[in-house]
Order: structure tokens, then C-alpha cells, then sequence
């Protein structure tokens, strides 16, 4: 790994799809953040355990541990970083998942995302915590 950005927020990107992985991570980067890629909640859970992040952006349907168990982890185990998660997914309309985002109460960027989208969340998520 380079130098880190001394203006670099880090982020966490928990995402099993190696293209979204992909376009998230060049796309934060671009933006000055340092991005760190889990491919599932366990290995996400396991990064949360050696640095913080600004921001955690969890896919909710990940393999392992899905995005809700992850949540429901941080919130026991870290629950300052668990203020700070945009939810990720491709299954708004089921009644499961819409009823944990209302509960979370966390932006969340439904699949398929742009790159702008992406940005967007993600600055919005930011200054609400500032």
C-alpha cells in the first residue's frame, strides 16, 4: 500500500460482487478516500477490529455473514462505527430488508448504482456525522 492520503477518510466496502468492489473502490479513491474491500461480513467484521473507518458501506446480501448480522455485530461490538454504515442493495422491495432499513434508519444506495450516486451517499453520510 502507498502513502495514505493525510486528507484520506477510510472506508470500508463490504461487497461479494467483484465488479461493484471494483467501480466503488476506483471511484472513492478518486474522491481522496483510502478504501479497504471485504468480500463478506465476517472479513468485514475482522478489518473493523484493526483500524476505524469514516464510513462503512455494507452490501446486505453477502455470503458468510450477511449485511444485517454484520450490523447487528458492530452495534454490540462497535457501535460508534455502526452510526456511520451506508446499506447497499439489490432487493429494496423485499418487505425483510425494507423493514430493517426503516428500522436501521442509515442511507441506503439501491442497486444498480452510478458512480455520482455513490459520491453522493457517501459525502451525505459524512456531513451528517460532522
Amino acid at each position: 500500500m502507498g502513502k495514505a492520503n493525510p486528507n484520506g477518510k477510510g472506508i470500508l466496502l463490504v461487497e461479494d460482487e467483484p465488479g461493484i468492489t471494483e467501480v466503488c473502490t476506483r471511484t472513492l479513491s478518486a474522491e481522496g478516500f483510502q478504501v479497504k474491500a471485504a468480500p463478506d461480513g465476517r472479513a468485514g467484521l475482522s478489518m473493523l477490529s484493526e483500524r476505524e473507518f469514516a464510513l462503512i458501506l455494507i452490501d446486505i446480501r453477502t455470503p458468510e455473514m450477511n449485511g444485517i448480522e454484520l450490523y447487528r455485530h458492530m452495534e454490540d461490538l462497535y457501535p460508534e462505527m455502526a452510526t456511520k454504515v451506508v446499506f447497499t442493495t439489490g432487493d429494496v422491495l423485499s418487505s425483510d430488508i425494507k423493514a430493517f432499513l426503516d428500522e436501521a434508519g442509515h442511507p441506503y444506495l439501491a442497486k444498480p448504482f452510478t458512480p455520482d450516486e455513490l459520491r453522493a451517499a457517501v459525502k451525505n453520510a459524512l456531513n451528517r456525522e460532522e
